[in-house]
C-alpha cells in the first residue's frame, strides 16, 4: 500500500477562512476597544499568505493530479468544500482593499463569478437527487449559503450594497432551505460517522457570518433582525459546546477548522453591534465572546501546527470514492 502523500484537499481552505475571518474580528476590536492594530495586521498578513499558498498548491493539483481535482469535484461531500476556494478568495479581496484596491477589486470580481458558476453547478447537481443520506452534512451550507453571505458582505466592503442584497436573499432562504433537510438527516439518520462529525462545526456559521453580512448592508442601529440572528447563533454555540465531546470521538485533523469561521463571526457580530450603539446583553457578551475565540483559534492553530510538525498535517493517500458506485 501507497504512503505518499495526497494533493492538497479542497477542505483545507478552511484554514485560510478562519483565520482571515479572525483577523476581520480583531480589526472590530482595533476600532471598539482600542486593541493593538499590529496584531490584527499580523493576523491579516498570516491569512493572506496561507491563503496564497493553499491557493498555489491547489492549482498545482489541478495541473499535475487533475484525475484527483476531479474526482474531488465529483464527490457529493467533498464537493461542497470546494466552495471554500472562493470563499477564501472573497475574504482575501477584503483584506487587500487598504494595500490596493484594485488587485482587491479584481481578485473579488474573479472569486464572485467563480463562486456563483460553482455554486449553480453544485446546487443544480444536488437537485438531481441520488446523494446518499449519510453525507447529508452542514458541509452542504458551503456552495450556496457560505458563498452568498461572503459575497454580500465583500459586495458591501467594495460599496455595492444593492449587489449585496441579492447574494444575502440568496444565502438567506438556501440557509433556511437547507437546515431543514440537515435537521431531518440528523435526527431520523444513523448516527453520523466520528470522521464526519467535525464538519458539524459549520452549523454555527450560518447565522452569524449572515448576522455580519447585514450588519456590512445596513446602517444606524442594529435592528429585531441582527438580533434574532445573533441569537440563534448563540443557541448553535450552546448546542454544538453540548455535542462536543460527541464530536471530539474524532481525535483532532484540520477539519476542526470547520469550526473557525462561525467562531470568528460569532464575536464580531456581537462587536459590531455594539460598535454600531447596541448597549446592555450585547456590550456585555461581546467581550467575553471575543476571549473564547482567541482561546478556540490558539488550540486549532497549536494543534495545527503539531500535526504539521510531525508530518501528519495531510493523511496518507487514499482513492476518493463516491459510497455506492
Amino acid at each position: 500500500m501507497s504512503t505518499s502523500r495526497p494533493p492538497l484537499p479542497a477542505s483545507f481552505f478552511g484554514i485560510a477562512v478562519g483565520l482571515l475571518a479572525f483577523a476581520n474580528t480583531w480589526h472590530v476590536g482595533v476600532r471598539l476597544w482600542h486593541l493593538p492594530a499590529d496584531v490584527a495586521q499580523a493576523l491579516t498578513l498570516s491569512g493572506l499568505a496561507v491563503w496564497a499558498v493553499l491557493l498555489a498548491f491547489y492549482a498545482r493539483k489541478w495541473v499535475a493530479r487533475r484525475a484527483e481535482a476531479v474526482a474531488e469535484l465529483q464527490h457529493p461531500l467533498q464537493s461542497a468544500f470546494v466552495a471554500l476556494v472562493p470563499v477564501s478568495s472573497m475574504l482575501a479581496a477584503m483584506a487587500l482593499i487598504p494595500f490596493s484596491r484594485d488587485a482587491a477589486v479584481a481578485l473579488f470580481v474573479v472569486a464572485l463569478v467563480g463562486q456563483l458558476a460553482l455554486g449553480l453547478w453544485l446546487n443544480g447537481r444536488m437537485w438531481m437527487g441520488g446523494r446518499p443520506p449519510e453525507l447529508v452534512t452542514p458541509a452542504l451550507y458551503l456552495p450556496s449559503v457560505a458563498q452568498s453571505f461572503v459575497a454580500a458582505t465583500a459586495s458591501a466592503a467594495f460599496g455595492w450594497t444593492q449587489l449585496g442584497l441579492l447574494f444575502f436573499g440568496v444565502g438567506l432562504f438556501a440557509w433556511f432551505a437547507l437546515e431543514s433537510v440537515i435537521l431531518q438527516r440528523a435526527s431520523l439518520g444513523a448516527t453520523l460517522p466520528a470522521a464526519l462529525r467535525p464538519a458539524l462545526g459549520i452549523q454555527l456559521a450560518p447565522a452569524v457570518v449572515g448576522g455580519g453580512s447585514w450588519m456590512a448592508l445596513t446602517t444606524g442601529l442594529p435592528d429585531v433582525f441582527a438580533w434574532l440572528l445573533l441569537g440563534y447563533g448563540l443557541y448553535q454555540a450552546l448546542l454544538l459546546l453540548r455535542l462536543l465531546p460527541w464530536i471530539r470521538e474524532q481525535a483532532f485533523v484540520p477539519g476542526y477548522w470547520a469550526f473557525s469561521f462561525g467562531t470568528a463571526a460569532l464575536p464580531a457580530l456581537a462587536m459590531r453591534m455594539a460598535e454600531r450603539g447596541a448597549t446592555g446583553l450585547v456590550a456585555d457578551l461581546a467581550p467575553a465572546l471575543f476571549v473564547a475565540a482567541n482561546g478556540v483559534f490558539a488550540v486549532l492553530i497549536v494543534r495545527t501546527l503539531a500535526l504539521l510538525a510531525k508530518g501528519t498535517l495531510l493523511p496518507a493517500s487514499a482513492p476518493v470514492a463516491t459510497p455506492g458506485a
